[in-house]
């Protein structure tokens, strides 16, 4: 007869986090009404906060900005990152940067920004539908951006045409599914690779 050895009880999961940050964000826009770069026609707003890689991801919708939100569901898995501190992290639409943050009120997580200011938005159903939208396309592959090569022309040229030929106008680039999430609309804009 052999004695069962008692096994250390699992971690508890940290809850979702959803409610904490709405008063934590509502507080913070009650002091912030009447200020220029807040969107009176939007609230403070957890959308869709589900569990991704033992942490809690989804959107934070603000009157004054939407980020990517991610925090900690098992404490064993949470890598703390110390505030203003960056790191990147793997989705299948691409790599994107998030910031180290920590508040009394929400406790350490870390962002990424989709938006800012919120002025583009006319309402807060257009806000939540876009940043459902902008956390599934995270997981889209599709998404991502293909990486962009020289195209080669390998007919025969001679020096003289060569020294005569004119440059083709750069064609204007098509907005892409990522840089309209981050409301980069215009498709000039320069997106930050590092």
């Amino acid at each position: 007869m052999t004695d069962a050895v008692p096994q250390p009880p699992a971690p508890a999961l940290l809850p979702d986090p959803s409610t904490r940050l709405n008063d934590a964000f509502s507080e913070v826009a009650k002091r912030m009404q009447g200020l220029g770069f807040v969107n009176p026609a939007l609230e403070v707003e957890a959308v869709a906060f589900e569990p991704w890689q033992g942490h809690w991801l989804g959107v934070m919708v603000t009157p004054w900005f939407m980020n990517l939100v991610l925090l900690p569901r098992d404490r064993r898995l949470w890598q703390t990152l110390p505030v203003g501190a960056k790191r990147k992290l793997p989705f299948p639409a691409g790599i994107y940067e998030f910031i180290g943050a920590d508040d009394p009120a929400i406790g350490e997580h870390q962002t990424c920004s989709l938006f800012s200011p919120m002025h583009d938005f006319e309402g807060q159903a257009a806000a939540r539908l876009v940043a459902r939208l902008a956390r599934e396309a995270l997981f889209d592959a599709a998404n991502a951006e293909a990486p962009e090569y020289p195209q080669a022309d390998l007919s025969p040229v001679t020096p003289a045409e060569a020294a005569h030929a004119e440059s083709p106008a750069a064609p204007v680039a098509p907005v892409s599914k990522r840089d309209f999430l981050r409301g980069r609309l215009s498709g000039s804009s320069h997106v930050d690779r590092r």
